[in-house]
C-alpha cells in the first residue's frame, strides 16, 4: 500500500479511518485534518433467478427465506432479544448437538415461549390458512 500523502510503500494505518502513512511527519500531515472512520456500507442484495438462495432439502414445514428475512423487522421479537437470559438460551442451543431436545426443555421457559410465539407471528400470521 502506498501512503496518501507521499506515494511511499506505508506499513502504518490511521487507527480511525485507515488510510495509510509512512512517517511520523506523514501521520502529522494526516492529523492535521480530522478525520471519521469509514461507515461500513452493505452491499445490495440482488435476488434473481440465478442467486436466488434457496434450501437444499425443503420440506413441508420449511419456512421460505423471505418470511425469515421479515424476522428482522420484527420490533416484538427485538424486545424479546433484549433479554440476555433468552440470548444465552438461544446461543447454548446454536451450539447443542442435540437442539431438539434442548427446545424442549426450554418450551416450559415463558420467555422463551414468548419469542417462539413471536417468531411464529411473523412467519405464520394468524391469518394464513392452516
Amino acid at each position: 500500500m502506498s501512503c496518501i500523502h507521499c506515494g511511499n510503500n506505508s506499513k502504518y494505518k490511521c487507527p480511525t479511518c485507515l488510510q495509510p502513512y509512512c512517517s511520523v511527519a506523514c501521520y502529522k500531515c494526516h492529523k492535521e485534518n480530522p478525520c471519521s472512520a469509514p461507515t461500513p456500507t452493505e452491499p445490495p442484495v440482488n435476488y434473481t433467478e440465478e442467486n436466488k438462495i434457496e434450501y437444499e432439502y425443503p420440506t413441508e414445514d420449511t419456512v421460505p427465506i423471505e418470511k425469515l428475512k421479515l424476522l428482522e423487522q420484527s420490533s416484538e421479537l427485538k424486545k424479546c432479544i433484549e433479554n440476555p437470559h433468552l440470548r444465552e438460551m438461544l446461543e447454548i442451543l446454536d451450539k447443542s448437538s442435540h437442539p431438539d431436545a434442548l427446545i424442549r426443555e426450554y418450551m416450559i421457559e415463558p420467555i422463551f415461549t414468548e419469542f417462539a410465539d413471536a417468531c411464529l407471528n411473523v412467519v405464520q400470521p394468524k391469518n394464513d390458512d392452516c
